[in-house]
C-alpha cells in the first residue's frame, strides 16, 4: 500500500506525428488570393503548409499514434485512455476518440475529445497528467490533430494562409522520479474574446440551414488585429509567470515549445522569457497553423533529431479561440 501512495509524476515517454502529403506552398496562394510570398512570410513565418486531401481529423490522429506505437513498441492494448485535443471532430458525436479507439483496436482503451482550439493539446496533456497522478491509469495518449482546410474559407485571405492539416500525439506514463515528467501548468479561459476568433454555424445556436451555408458561418472568422494583440502579451506573460513561479531563469530552460500561429508572437514569447531564438521550436514555416497539433508536432521533430535531452526543461505555451491561453513546464525523461 505504500508504494500506492507515493507520489508520481506524468513523464512524456514515446511521441509521434503525421502530416499529410499535400504541400500548399506561398506560391500556390498567390493564385487564388491578392497576397504574395513576402507578405505571408514576414508577417506570419509561414513558407508552406499540408493538405489532408482524402481523409478525416481522425485518419491523421490514428496515423499518429501508429508512429508512435511502431517507434516506442506501444501495444494498442495496453492503452488506457485517448485524449483527442481538436476542434475539428468528424462529427459532433460519437467522440473522434471513439473512432481512434475502434481503428487503432485499443480494446481496454476508454477516451473522449477536448476543444480548447489551439491551446487544445495543453489542455489535454494537464487532463492526462492529472489521470497518471491519479495512480488509476498508467498509460494515455494525448494526440492533437485537426483538420483546419475542413473549416477554411480559401477566398478569404486573411485566414487561409495561416492554417494546415497535421496530427501528433504523446504517450504519457508514470514515474516515481520527480524530478521528471510534467511538473506545473498554469492554464486560464476568458470567454470576452468568443467575439474575436470562431465558428458561427453548425452548432445548437446556429444550426446547419441554407441561411449559415449562405452566410459562410462553417468556415472559421478570426478578427486578426484584436487576436494578434491579446496573443502576443497572453502567450509572453503566462510563459515568464511559470518560470517565476518555479524559479526559473532563461538559462534553466532549453527549449521554448509555442504554438505555431505567427513567428512574431513566439519571438515576443522567447523575449519576455529571456531565452535566445536558438531555445524555440520552431516548425510554423513548414506546417502553418495545426491549431491542437503544432506542439507535439514540435516536439516529436526535435526529439526524433537528437535536440532534446533527458533532463531538459522545456516551456510549453499556447493562445487559442476562447480566449483559452497557457503553460506547462516540464522536464524530458528519455533521449
Amino acid at each position: 500500500m505504500q508504494s500506492q501512495n507515493k507520489p508520481v509524476n506524468a513523464a512524456i515517454t514515446a511521441v509521434g506525428m503525421y502530416v499529410p502529403d499535400k504541400i500548399m506552398d506561398n506560391k500556390y496562394f498567390e493564385s487564388i488570393v491578392d497576397t504574395n510570398d513576402q507578405w505571408i512570410v514576414t508577417r506570419t513565418g509561414i513558407k508552406e503548409r499540408r493538405l489532408m486531401e482524402n481523409g478525416a481529423t481522425s485518419d491523421m490522429a490514428i496515423f499518429a499514434i501508429q508512429d508512435l506505437m511502431k517507434t516506442s513498441g506501444l501495444k494498442a492494448e495496453e492503452i488506457d485512455v485517448i485524449i483527442v485535443a481538436t476542434v475539428t471532430p468528424d462529427m459532433f458525436f460519437p467522440a473522434t476518440a471513439c473512432l481512434v479507439q475502434e481503428k487503432i483496436g485499443a480494446k481496454n482503451a476508454w477516451g473522449f475529445d477536448l476543444s480548447a482550439a489551439c491551446s487544445g493539446f495543453l489542455f489535454a496533456l494537464q487532463t492526462g497528467a492529472s489521470l497518471i497522478k491519479s495512480r488509476q491509469y498508467k498509460k494515455v495518449v494525448v494526440v492533437g490533430s485537426d483538420k483546419m482546410s475542413s473549416i477554411t474559407d480559401y477566398t478569404d485571405r486573411n485566414t487561409c494562409i495561416l492554417f494546415g492539416d497535421a496530427a501528433s500525439a504523446v504517450l504519457l506514463e508514470p514515474t516515481d522520479n520527480l524530478n521528471f515528467g510534467i511538473k506545473d501548468s498554469l492554464l486560464y479561459v476568458d470567454g470576452t474574446g468568443k467575439e474575436a476568433l470562431y465558428m458561427k454555424g453548425g452548432g445548437s445556436l446556429n444550426p446547419a440551414s441554407y441561411q449559415t451555408v449562405d452566410n459562410k458561418w462553417h468556415y472559421i472568422y478570426q478578427d486578426g488585429k484584436a487576436v494578434f494583440k491579446v496573443a502576443v502579451k497572453g502567450m509572453a506573460d503566462i510563459s515568464y509567470e511559470i518560470m517565476q513561479k518555479n524559479g526559473l531563469k532563461g538559462e534553466d530552460v532549453a527549449y521554448l515549445v509555442p504554438h505555431q500561429a505567427n513567428l512574431r508572437i513566439i519571438d515576443a514569447t522567447a523575449e519576455r522569457m529571456g531565452i535566445s531564438k536558438e531555445k524555440v521550436m520552431i516548425n510554423i514555416d513548414k506546417y502553418g497553423n495545426t491549431t491542437a497539433a503544432t506542439i507535439p508536432l514540435c516536439l516529436t521533430e526535435y526529439c526524433r533529431d537528437g535536440k532534446v535531452k533527458k533532463g531538459d526543461n522545456l516551456i510549453l505555451s499556447a493562445f487559442g479561440a476562447g480566449y483559452t491561453w497557457g503553460a506547462i513546464y516540464l522536464t524530458w525523461s528519455f533521449d
